[in-house]
């Protein structure tokens, strides 16, 4: 499939943004975030045992995320220059981690997959049908596709204030970006403390995920916001349609933190 200039641009921003952050390490890449991103839809301790494919490894965190749950092999898929990093950070794991150097859509496999995770992914691509069908075509019968999606339901202030921003953030230079992350991260932590005390918008991500990271962590994900040329933030209904209009079977919704979505269906 042709990428249009805004996928190619995006792609670009996630190889610049992994290739500079490459380490995993904490609670960032932990078994304790990998269940606060698919719980209560799916636990971490069914993924023993499974054949998994990741969509959109960047650096390889899902995947060692997933390696660490007990997969029996894990198919790596990133379109970018992370796959280099991805390549070098899976090295150790070579025998239980294929490493695909495609974007989504093209993903192929030799045998059925039990369960196909795009996490904070599809919500980069501007047309991802093409990426989950082609998730649905790997799978075996019954096997199971998890997305986690940016919300628009409860981050309409948030909204209000990042999408103008990101017109900004999205063409700076990464240095001067990087240094914008540390401003805005101490932002955040006054705001965290002040969620301690208020029912603040985002209150339950701030004080159980984001305070929890250690401090390069909490600015990577600043960075992750502002970085990337394109990001759509869906609704519970389009959440939905995104895996029932691509063949998948008994989709399931869960509203993560009140300000995005875990998505889940059968094929």
């Amino acid at each position: 499939m042709m990428k249009t200039q805004i996928d190619k641009k995006t792609i670009a921003d996630f190889g610049e943004q992994w290739t500079r952050y490459q380490d995993n390490s904490g609670f960032y890449g932990s078994q304790d975030l990998l269940a606060d991103y698919l719980e209560p839809l799916f636990s971490p301790n069914d993924i023993e045992g499974l054949c998994v494919a990741d969509i959109g490894s960047g650096s390889g965190r899902i995947v060692g995320m997933l390696l660490d749950a007990g997969a029996k092999h894990v198919v790596a898929v990133e379109p970018s220059d992370a796959f280099f990093v991805l390549s070098a950070n899976m090295a150790a794991n070579s025998e239980q981690v294929t490493l695909l150097h495609v974007p989504g859509d093209e993903l192929r496999v030799d045998e059925p997959l039990d369960l196909v995770i795009s996490l904070g992914v599809l919500h980069h691509i501007a047309d991802p049908n093409p990426t989950v069908r082609a998730a649905r075509a790997a799978l075996k019968p019954g096997g199971k596709m998890i997305a986690w999606l940016y919300g628009k339901e409860g981050n309409e202030l948030y909204l209000a204030v990042v999408e103008p921003l990101r017109k900004i953030t999205s063409v700076m230079p990464h240095s001067l970006l990087s240094g914008f992350c540390y401003v805005a991260d101490l932002t955040v932590m006054v705001y965290a403390q002040l969620c301690r005390w208020l029912p603040l918008p985002m209150r339950n991500y701030v004080s159980e995920i984001y305070g929890k990271l250690a401090a390069d962590k909490r600015r990577l994900v600043i960075y992750d916001q502002l970085n990337p040329a394109y990001a759509k933030y869906y609704t519970r209904a389009e959440a939905l349609a995104l895996l029932e209009e691509n063949g998948f079977n008994n989709v399931r919704v869960h509203q993560r933190h009140g300000y995005s979505w875990t998505v889940i269906g059968d094929a």
